[in-house]
């Protein structure tokens, strides 16, 4: 700002009346105050516009001579300071000095100002005061734009004032000060760098209410304008001296120092952000980094939203960085975009959209990022403006193959869960909608997630008193399991978190034989057979750190807790995994043994939480007992909500669980139970509890009722109504002890009432009597004529049409447990009373007298479709449940006894082929159980031909699951066996292939054929162990088929099988060297040749069409004929009866239900698995089949396909009937 000038046409002028002289020889300091403050106070009088300044020119003169300007005393200069600056503003604009003589005047007004001004208590306080105040408002000080050291003025004054500030003076000081330095800058031809850096540097102050912060933000409002290119050339400057420095310390000073500038004074940057927009795409890509986080945190703060749209190439390049080609740069634009998207709703939408993307990047690590990112987004903006399908799309990631990906995922949606959590629970529409859902994505794999976020143990309530009880609230733990549930879909969550509650184990469960396995170590001092005790806890030290992610790690810390040996700790752990600990013992019981483990040894307290996790029931508990029976009761009463109803029904699938796994948690509330059945109502409520119950005398048969009346109402249940009711009061009445004669009149009772029974009193005594066939075979037996010519006779054979007015709904193959009919119902009962009475006698002389006739039925059914009616067709829904429950049983009693099992694999062929069964139901059930007994290796080892029979499956997804399994089955093995696994089962798989009925000597056809071959060997061929299947496929055509009429089929599939492996070894460059062992034929398949002549003309003859041999040579790339054809889709039926498309999903039947329930504590292993020692290159096995190798582990997978023969059964019977 230009300092004020005259104007013309003025009054006469006024002159100064100053008579004295300044300076004097000899004058005291006194004097030259007295003096200066006359001359002061006489110049203040005088006015600008009037003063005749030839009357000022004396004292104008005196004033700066060295005697007053470096006297001693600080009011001489105090008050020469003041004249000075009077005459300044008298003689404007021009001054009555030279160049030099004004640089002497501004150091010497400089230094006073900064030494008067720093307390308002100085006694020259006011004179300095008057000083800054006249250079303010004068605006004088501009004449230092215009001397020879201008720039070093500047600077100086700028270093003093912003130094000055920083002390406690009035706001009035700061805006003279701000008005001095804003008059210089607008005046100032070129601002001095060192002026602009002392500026700037005000803004690296942390506090925004600093004097000195305060200062520099009004300047730069102020006076922006002129500052922008100013700033701009600053950076500038600092990018370019350091653009090559391998530290950017001085660069991140730099960012730091425009986000600081950018939150005060935005403007002054409007150069500055083009700068940024350069740096977000230059090659360096530190310096890129630094300026995507840099622009993110300037458009998080308050002004993000007008930054980004005042620039919006700026922000368009910056969100390009989450896309960026290096992810280090991806990784920190979207960890940086936290804070934008929680403060800016406008900018929210785009930046959403693209972190969508992210989810899908390339980069595990940017997917971790992104997943970490909505786990910190603020719980109120995911609630209410987070669309929902971006959330699932992020749960997508909990099965992501990377583990930190899933981690991060499970981790943020447990967080949010269990924030939204009391919302939920208080049936918050908003919080329900958006993410009731998550428990359904939370999958063991990180079961931490479940225990910390969705399912956590209840908080003990803080207590001064450590020895004091822990509380805890009890039934609201409870009902946030059941409102998790509520919200689950349909099967797999559900099982997920089944699973998660550590109920379903082999008892004695690793945990506590581990737990065992310790205490017998006792810190590695060991008494007796010290070798075993060794190594049955490195055994099972490496059982448990393989299900760690850093397994090395966990195993160093199983055995360092050994190596503790610390009594208390052990007592501890016991308590914590005891299934009669109640919830508040154990959260109780739990700090104390982290708490004292981290005491102990703190390195390895993390693999032990998640020890602790895995073995103790933290989800179900004995606790919960009363809460679960409670809310099924009221759930079952008149009148209950909707949402009672849900609760009800899920806490009678957590009751059944907790029956069929660990009915030891209903111990301590066995009163509770009893009581519930007391009124025999025909109930959920009464079911579930008989269910209980029966499952709780069979774990300990010294808890059984004496009570004479109880058992009296254990019997009417038996043979009353209900088929849940009469089926497990049975089951109880057969596990109480010494009442067998109370089971004898129960079945009489029933084996008397079956004629006239109604149908659905027909199920329940039917579901009761295959209980006491099975439990009480001596009773069931007292009346078995009676109830076996009824099931037969009257219920089996009996034909069950169509309904005549289902129309075409009778297409359809499988119907929903709720539509099927009570009679079905007891047919299917009917099968499994048979099957059960074969189970009661498997151990007895008696086992192949009474299976014969149940095999004969099961597998007539097989045969027949599910049909023993050979003149009426019958509704395709009891067949396919017929068909399944024969099969099921066929299974379960193969794996019991071996005497079931070798009558069963003399058709092992006709039970296999129900894998590949028309109806999806009936494969995925049967092969569910199938992969049971194989996980237990209950069956011999031809079952595992099975899984390989779900090629042709129409689906996608059930294939992919029987490979899974495979594979899995396969891995598990240990390293040494792994070659001859399932090596020695490919002769077999050959020959079933010989036999199955779809196969045919066509070259199309074989290629179809061949399928089977090639998935096999994809499966299971490895380097190490195709030398093997290549012997064995070589050596088929030096034996027969066991029938003859396939010897041709069987070597065909040889010559296939011989010219496929060895294309497929070729194509993933695999020696072919030859088997270095012996192998043996199994004798139960197979007979040895006629003559020697008869295998030689075998072995010389070529049985399959050349035209096929020519193309399996090509196959995987290798020389030969044709191309590959690709095989024609097995099609099982896929819409029903009105053209809908048939549903896939899984539908687990009440047959299949109550199948599950049967199996358990009642099976024995049956292992038949033997192995001989061969002594020649090709040996035959025993023809009894006694060959069978030890069994693979298996889990539960949902398989399938289509069989073929029914069309022809339906027409036969169609031409009987019209006959």
């Amino acid at each position: 700002m230009v300092a004020q000038t005259r104007h013309g046409g003025q009054p006469t002028p006024t002159k100064l009346v100053f008579k004295e002289k300044l300076v004097a020889k000899s004058q005291t300091t006194d004097t030259y105050l007295r003096k200066l403050k006359a001359l002061h106070h006489n110049l203040t009088e005088l006015e600008q516009d009037t003063v005749e300044v030839a009357s000022l020119a004396t004292v104008s003169r005196d004033v700066i001579l060295p005697a007053i300007l470096l006297h001693s005393d600080r009011g001489v200069k105090a008050y020469a300071a003041c004249c000075l600056v009077d005459l300044l503003n008298l003689y404007a604009p021009e001054a009555p000095y030279e160049d030099h003589q004004l640089v002497d005047i501004f150091k010497f007004l400089t230094v006073q100002l900064s030494r008067g001004l720093k307390s308002p208590n100085d006694t020259y306080f006011p004179q300095y005061f008057h000083v800054l105040e006249s250079l303010s408002t004068v605006k004088s000080v501009v004449l230092i734009c215009d001397l020879p050291n201008a720039d070093g003025l500047i600077t100086t004054l700028f270093r003093d004032f912003f130094a000055l500030v920083r002390k406690d003076l009035s706001k009035q000081i700061e805006s003279f000060m701000a008005d001095i330095i804003c008059a210089l800058i607008d005046e100032a031809s070129n601002i001095p760098p060192e002026a602009v850096d002392i500026l700037l540097a005000q803004f690296t102050d942390k506090s925004a209410d600093h004097p000195g912060h305060r200062l520099a933000v009004t300047v730069c409002k102020n006076s922006g304008d002129k500052l922008q290119p100013r700033v701009a050339a600053y950076f500038a400057d600092v990018m370019a001296e350091h653009s090559e420095d391998e530290d950017l310390t001085e660069i991140r000073k730099a960012h730091e120092l425009i986000k600081h500038i950018h939150a005060s004074c935005p403007n002054l940057l409007h150069s500055v952000i083009p700068q940024l927009e350069d740096q977000c795409r230059t090659e360096d890509i530190h310096v890129r980094t630094l300026a995507t986080e840099t622009l993110a945190d300037m458009y998080a703060e308050k002004g993000g939203t007008d930054l980004a749209k005042k620039y919006p190439g700026a922000f368009k390049t910056w969100s390009a960085r989450m896309n960026d080609r290096v992810t280090s740069v991806r990784i920190k634009a979207i960890e940086s975009s936290l804070a934008i998207v929680s403060n800016h709703a406008e900018l929210r939408d785009h930046i959403e959209s693209v972190l969508q993307m992210k989810t899908l990047d390339p980069d595990d690590k940017v997917r971790a990022a992104v997943s970490k990112l909505y786990g910190q987004v603020d719980f109120e903006i995911i609630l209410h403006h987070v669309p929902r399908d971006h959330l699932q799309n992020l749960a997508a990631r909990a099965s992501d193959k990377k583990h930190s990906v899933r981690t991060e995922t499970l981790k943020t949606l447990g967080k949010l869960y269990n924030l939204a959590y009391p919302l939920i629970e208080n049936h918050d529409a908003a919080a329900v909608r958006q993410f009731s859902w998550i428990p359904n994505h939370s999958r063991p794999v990180v079961e931490q997630t479940i225990f910390d976020s969705i399912l956590p143990l209840p908080s003990p309530l803080t207590s001064k008193d450590k020895s004091a009880d822990v509380e805890v609230d009890e039934a609201r733990w409870t009902d946030r399991l059941l409102t998790v549930m509520n919200f689950l879909e349909e099967d797999k969550p559900n099982n997920a978190l089944l699973v998660a509650t550590n109920l379903k184990q082999v008892y004695p469960t690793p945990y506590s034989r581990y737990l065992d396995a310790c205490i017998a170590n006792n810190g590695g001092v060991i008494d007796e057979n010290e070798e075993a005790v060794k190594s049955n806890l490195s055994r099972l030290i490496k059982q448990h750190s393989s299900y760690f992610h850093d397994s090395a790690k966990a195993a160093e810390d199983f055995e360092g807790f050994a190596e503790l040996n610390d009594q208390t700790l052990y007592k501890l752990l016991k308590k914590c995994m005891d299934p009669q600990t109640d919830v508040k013992t154990l959260v109780k019981r739990k700090e104390e043994f982290l708490k004292k483990l981290a005491d102990k040894a703190v390195g390895i307290a993390a693999t032990m939480k998640v020890f602790l996790r895995r073995a103790t029931y933290h989800i179900i508990n004995q606790s919960s007992i009363p809460t679960l029976l409670k809310r099924l009761e009221e759930g079952q009463e008149s009148g209950a909500s909707t949402w009672a109803s849900a609760c009800a029904q899920r806490a009678a699938v957590l009751l059944k669980y907790v029956s069929k796994h660990l009915p030891a948690l209903f111990k301590a509330h066995q009163g509770l139970l009893t009581a519930a059945i007391a009124s025999e109502e025909q109930t959920l409520l009464t079911a579930t509890c008989l269910r209980a119950l029966s499952c709780l005398i069979r774990y300990d048969s010294e808890l059984a009722s004496t009570d004479k009346l109880q058992i009296e109402r254990y019997a009417r249940y038996a043979v009353g109504p209900g088929e849940k009711h009469a089926k497990f009061a049975a089951r109880l009445l057969c596990h109480t002890p010494n009442q067998s004669a109370a089971c004898g009149r129960a079945v009489e009772s029933l084996a008397d009432s079956l004629e006239d029974a109604s149908p659905d009193l027909l199920v329940a005594h039917i579901s009761a009597l295959a209980q006491f066939s099975l439990f009480a075979p001596d009773a069931f037996e007292s009346k078995s004529d009676v109830i076996t010519q009824f099931l037969v006779k009257q219920l089996l054979m009996q034909p069950s049409p169509v309904p005549e007015d289902e129309g075409s709904a009778g297409e359809e193959e499988w119907a929903a447990d709720e539509v099927l009919p009570d009679l079905y119902w007891a047919k299917i009962l009917a099968l499994k009373a048979f099957r059960n009475r074969c189970r009661a006698y498997a151990g007895t002389d008696k086992a192949s007298l009474v299976s014969e006739p149940a095999l004969k039925m099961f597998f007539a059914l097989l045969e027949a479709n599910g049909s023993l009616s050979r003149t009426v067709e019958e509704d395709p829904t009891l067949m396919s449940r017929l068909r399944l429950t024969a099969a099921l049983s066929l299974i379960q009693l193969a794996s019991v006894a071996p005497v079931y099992s070798k009558a069963i694999s003399a058709r092992f062929e006709q039970l296999a082929l129900v894998s590949q069964d028309t109806c999806y139901e009936v494969r995925f059930g049967f092969l569910t159980k199938v992969f049971a007994v194989l996980h237990y290796q209950k069956v011999p080892e031809v079952y595992n031909i099975i899984p390989f029979l779900t090629v042709h499956d129409p689906e996608v997804e059930l294939r992919a699951a029987a490979s899974t399994y495979i594979t899995g089955a396969i891995n598990r093995r240990p390293a040494e066996t792994r070659t001859k696994f399932l090596g020695g089962l490919f002769i077999r798989f050959l020959h079933f292939l010989a036999h199955h009925p779809d196969f045919v000597e066509t070259h199309k056809d074989l290629q179809d054929h061949s399928k089977y071959i090639r998935n096999y060997l994809e499966l299971v061929a490895t380097a190490d162990n195709v030398p093997l299947l290549l012997l064995y496929a070589q050596k088929g055509k030096t034996v027969q088929d066991g029938n003859s009429q396939y010897n041709r089929n069987f070597w065909i599939m040889c010559e296939l099988a011989d010219e496929i492996t060895r294309a497929y070894a070729r194509s993933r460059k695999w020696p072919l060297d030859a088997y270095p062992g012996k192998i043996k034929l199994p004798g139960d398949i197979f007979k040895p040749p006629k003559s020697v002549q008869e295998s030689n003309k075998t072995l010389a003859e070529i049985f399959a069409p050349e035209e096929t041999i020519q193309w399996a040579k090509g196959l995987y790339g290798g020389k030969g004929g044709d191309k590959e054809r690709k095989p024609a889709k097995r099609k099982a039926p896929a819409t029903n009866g009105n053209g809908a498309k048939r549903s896939r999903k899984k539908r687990k039947s009440r047959a299949s239900e109550e199948d599950d329930e049967d199996d358990g504590m009642d099976d024995e292993d049956d292992d038949e698995g033997t192995s001989r020692k061969a002594t020649s290159d090709v040996e035959m096995g025993d023809p009894h089949g006694n060959d069978e190798a030890d069994d693979a582990p298996s889990g539960e997978e949902q398989l399938g396909r289509g069989a073929r023969q029914r069309a022809k059964l339906k027409a036969k019977r169609k031409a009987k009937a019209k006959s």
